[in-house]
């Protein structure tokens, strides 16, 4: 007969499915949290993915030109990253998100319905920066704020999902509207007469959906809301300024913000701790930058080397499908282990794939004459006729990329928001793009060169080195992360080890 006093404990399958379960008592924002989180992301990865093909077609640049550009726009989102951290935890989550998202419409707009370069990159990209600046600390910052202990490394791995399911709508409907408008050709808008180039198309596509994430937030995000292990909080919105008209409460508001805002910005730098965290996002930053060459280099490399209307968006829609189930099912199986060693174990798998397409593209031409090229080009991609051998390649990469990106990426996230300082998520999870910034000053302008030189429009091309080269500086993360980890690695909340 069982002890009342001691029941039996859960079996295997049962323990395994209450890790995912252990969500359903979660607050509404946390869901309103991953509604918007696919949104959002899905609007960004089709800007992010259509931005230099549309440099090149619609304003005329060429690839260093565009390279040049991308820089700029890509550097600039990490600098608003740093800059609006303070700003969101001295403003609040719902507006920072509420103000973010507004931004995000106006500047598609900008980009969208005009070809003008100085409103199309000066308002336009300028705006988007500042506007997708805002989502990245907020976000982080609300699934803490939303979340239990016990809740908080499944709800970053459901996060992570989430995201990558908008990443991978966002490229099929850039494969899409290639496939049905041509890769150069476009339509006319219904009742404006207006026409837009199959890229302006598929920016149009992005503003739409830029949309709800606002009205969201705007109808169902409550303020004041916090889950704590004791239960759920909630501090009501106090009228801080009583009596004013619009005018004063909106001057002493920007007033109130930005001297709390340098106050918390200045206050992060006192701390040891964050100095160690920034050495880690140093390294790490190397292994995040083939994602940053996946938005911008890869589309251009494929259609040129694959040839125009390659379905380049489905290839990397790969990694998107299998993120969205690998980031929950592996944030369950490494729950115990800390971010800091999940985050070293996946960036090796991941800096090692990108080397299956630094070989030279007739080492697979078996495999691509074989089933699985067949299975690849024709039964998957719907292609005819002989199998270019890159098609296995690429297929290849994205699934070690996956795995470990799987490993590695959600943790990153859940490290970030386990060593910051109550109060201080947003602040530090801008920061922690600080070093961003300055890696991406390299790639933007190291895209456009890589493409000119190795795999330009026109003549002959080089690939493999282009990848080999993108390759070696992934290694440094791994590497980097593992020697000096006794230096550099930060205690995180919740862990023994």
């Amino acid at each position: 007969m069982p002890d009342p006093n001691n029941p039996p404990s859960p079996g295997p399958l049962r323990s395994f499915l209450g890790k995912f379960t252990v969500l359903f008592g979660a607050v509404r924002e946390l869901w309103i949290v991953f509604a918007i989180v696919l949104f959002s992301n899905l609007a960004y990865r089709v800007v992010n993915f259509t931005l230099r093909l549309w440099l090149s077609s619609d304003l005329g640049y060429n690839d260093v030109q565009s390279g040049l550009v991308v820089l700029l726009w890509s550097a600039g989102l990490t600098l608003c990253i740093v800059l609006v951290g303070s700003l969101t935890d001295a403003l609040g989550l719902r507006k920072t998100f509420l103000l973010g998202f507004a931004l995000c419409i106006i500047s598609r707009v900008f980009i969208t319905f005009t070809t003008v370069k100085w409103l199309a990159l000066g308002v336009g990209l300028t705006v988007l920066a500042l506007g997708e600046g805002m989502g990245a600390p907020v976000t982080i910052a609300a699934l803490r704020r939303y979340t239990t202990t016990a809740q908080r490394s499944i709800a970053f791995s459901i996060f992570y999902a989430i995201m990558n399911a908008g990443f991978l709508i966002g490229v099929l409907i850039f494969d899409a509207l290639r496939a049905k408008l041509g890769e150069h050709d476009g339509f006319t808008l219904p009742g404006l007469g207006m026409q837009l180039s199959t890229y302006r198309a598929i920016l149009l596509a992005s503003l739409a959906l830029s949309i709800p994430s606002f009205l969201i937030i705007y109808f169902w995000l409550r303020e004041g809301v916090e889950a704590t292990d004791q239960g759920v909080v909630i501090t009501p919105e106090q009228v801080k300024y009583p009596g004013q008209n619009a005018l004063r409460v909106l001057r002493l508001t920007i007033g109130d913000t930005a001297r709390d805002t340098a106050r918390i910005f200045a206050g992060l730098w006192r701390q040891t701790g964050f100095y160690k965290f920034l050495a880690f996002l140093s390294l790490a930053v190397f292994i995040k930058m083939i994602f940053v060459h996946m938005d911008y280099t890869y589309p251009t490399f494929g259609i040129r080397e694959l040839g125009e209307g390659a379905p380049v968006g489905h290839l990397y829609g790969l990694n998107n499908i299998l993120i969205v189930f690998l980031a929950p099912l592996v944030g369950v199986l490494t729950q115990r282990i800390s971010a800091y060693r999940m985050v070293i174990f996946g960036s090796f798998i991941a800096a090692a794939s990108v080397f299956i397409m630094a070989v030279p593209p007739q080492w697979f031409r078996p495999l691509a004459d074989g089933w699985f090229g067949h299975g690849i080009a024709h039964v998957w991609l719907g292609l005819s006729g002989t199998v270019n051998p890159y098609y296995v390649m690429i297929f290849l990469f994205v699934l070690f990329l996956s795995i470990g990106e799987s490993f590695y990426s959600p943790r990153l996230y859940e490290y970030t928001a386990a060593i910051a300082p109550k109060g201080q998520e947003a602040s530090y999870m801008a920061m922690s793009s600080l070093p961003f910034f300055l890696a991406k000053i390299g790639v933007g302008p190291l895209s456009g060169v890589l493409l000119d030189r190795f795999c330009p429009a026109t003549g002959p091309r080089h690939s493999g080195t282009l990848w080999l080269i993108i390759g070696l500086s992934t290694l440094i993360a791994p590497v980097g992360l593992f020697v000096f980890q006794r230096f550099i690695r930060v205690h995180e909340a919740g862990r023994d080890d």
